[in-house]
């Protein structure tokens, strides 16, 4: 009697080639896991890089910044959230080194220890009128950490899921790597929102400390995702023809300086628009008299928009172009800045609601959507590590770090926020032109073996 066996049908691949001819193929189930390992690490991440920025907003002058003020005590806040920023791109160095030469799955599990550990020792730090100076000289060098852990974060975020992809759909996959930043933004405001329902003298005593104690939970679970992703495919053929550098950035800047500076350039588009928007913005609003905990809120709901206007601007620019897509969000940019600053002056919350929606979900979402993807397209596989972490980190750092303490600078100098709107309108001008300079990378062939010898 003959025997009749029936097999399941395969997975759907997604298939990529190879510039010796060799076809690189994934199943979806495999694509599936690459795109939340990426996710989830960088939702991780950032969940505790913004935390620290909202409650730098609202918290942390107050808890160890007492007795100067609060202009100053704001101003002091904002400097210690700008330090993180100043210490991600050493974060990019650092780990782009060894993202290039060791792989970049290890990179991923180290930075999100260390991010881990930093936020839980935050929440446990006693307030400035316990202990003296050292209280905000340890959260300084807490925040450190913070900053050199996320700037080594994002390039292997970004690179796992990008060297999984198939060409036709790298920016799609490099935007859910990059989601998981606003998606980590939005749990981190709802966390602090939640415990801000406490009395006044309560949340500044515990309650904002719960959210950044809860990050040592995540970190459990991000881990136990991560382990299970393998290195991808284009290092692993970097490896095999034996290309990876010994000192990756020095290569970037001796060869690659143009490649960075265009992309430092674009970059600062969005990240500026998210520190004025995320930092400044919320401390606006809440000064000009809104509601702290509907602030908050709609912050939250503008990090969604966010993640969704990105993902739909990576997809199109997998079909439009990376160049398209962005200068498009920089010239929206430019017509909304001085509406968008107004609306923050108005003191109520339905105004910042319009605001941050305009500002943080539709321009940034605009530009942050391809800017991984067309960041990552201008450097090759030995070297897309700290290239696109140097570029990029640095942008970071002086746009969304600067940014407020410069839009805090210019209402001092001018008692008016228009030179802000001003300000922000500049950075969108230098964007577009920085992106219009550089070649379209949409289908650029950006496999190892292309020039790597």
């Amino acid at each position: 009697m003959t025997q009749i066996t029936r097999t399941a049908p395969p997975e759907t691949t997604a298939p990529t080639t190879a510039a010796d001819g060799t076809q690189l193929s994934m199943t979806t189930k495999d694509m599936r896991r690459v795109i939340a390992s990426s996710f989830m690490g960088s939702m991780i991440e950032f969940y505790d890089f913004i935390l620290y920025a909202t409650a730098a907003s609202l918290v942390f002058g107050q808890v160890f910044f007492a007795g100067l003020g609060p202009a100053f005590a704001t101003f002091a806040s904002f400097a210690t959230f700008a330090v993180g920023y100043l210490a991600r791109p050493l974060g990019g160095i650092v780990f782009g080194h060894f993202g290039d030469t060791r792989g970049r799955k290890v990179v991923l599990i180290l930075t999100m220890v260390l991010m881990g550990v930093a936020s839980t020792i935050m929440g446990l730090l006693p307030p400035t009128d316990s202990v003296g100076i050292i209280a905000p000289i340890l959260l300084v060098l807490l925040r450190v950490v913070q900053g050199i852990s996320v700037g080594g974060e994002w390039g292997g975020a970004i690179l796992v899921a990008l060297e999984h992809a198939p060409k036709k759909h790298r920016g799609l996959a490099a935007s859910f790597a990059n989601a998981g930043g606003p998606v980590g933004a939005v749990l981190a405001t709802l966390m602090l929102s939640l415990f801000s329902l406490l009395p006044e003298d309560q949340f500044l005593a515990w309650g904002w400390r719960v959210p950044f104690l809860f990050s040592i939970a995540l970190v459990a679970v991000g881990l136990v995702i991560r382990l299970r992703v393998a290195e991808t495919p284009m290092f692993q053929q970097l490896e095999q023809i034996g290309a990876r550098r010994r000192v990756p950035i020095l290569d970037v800047l001796r060869n690659h300086w143009r490649a960075v500076v265009i992309a430092f350039v674009a970059v600062l588009s969005f990240t500026t628009s998210q520190g004025l928007m995320t930092v400044w913005g919320v401390s606006e609003a809440v000064n000009s008299g809104a509601d702290s905990t509907g602030v908050l809120n709609w912050k939250a709901a503008a990090a969604v928009v966010t993640v969704v206007v990105s993902i739909l601007a990576a997809r199109a620019s997998d079909r439009l172009g990376r160049r398209t897509m962005i200068v498009a969000g920089c010239v929206l940019g430019i017509v909304l800045a001085l509406p968008i600053i107004g609306l923050l002056q108005t003191g109520t919350v339905w105004g910042f609601a319009i605001a941050i929606i305009l500002g943080n979900g539709l321009v940034q979402g605009m530009v942050y959507g391809p800017i991984a993807a067309f960041v990552a397209e201008q450097f090759p596989t030995s070297l897309r590590f700290s290239g696109a972490s140097a570029a990029y980190q640095s942008a970071s750092t002086i746009g969304a770090g600067f940014s407020p303490l410069i839009a805090t600078s210019l209402v001092i100098a001018f008692g008016a926020t228009w030179p802000v709107a001003v300000f922000w309108m500049v950075v969108f001008v230098a964007s577009a032109g920085a992106v219009l300079l550089a070649r379209e990378s949409k289908d650029v062939d950006i496999h190892a073996t292309r020039g790597e010898r």
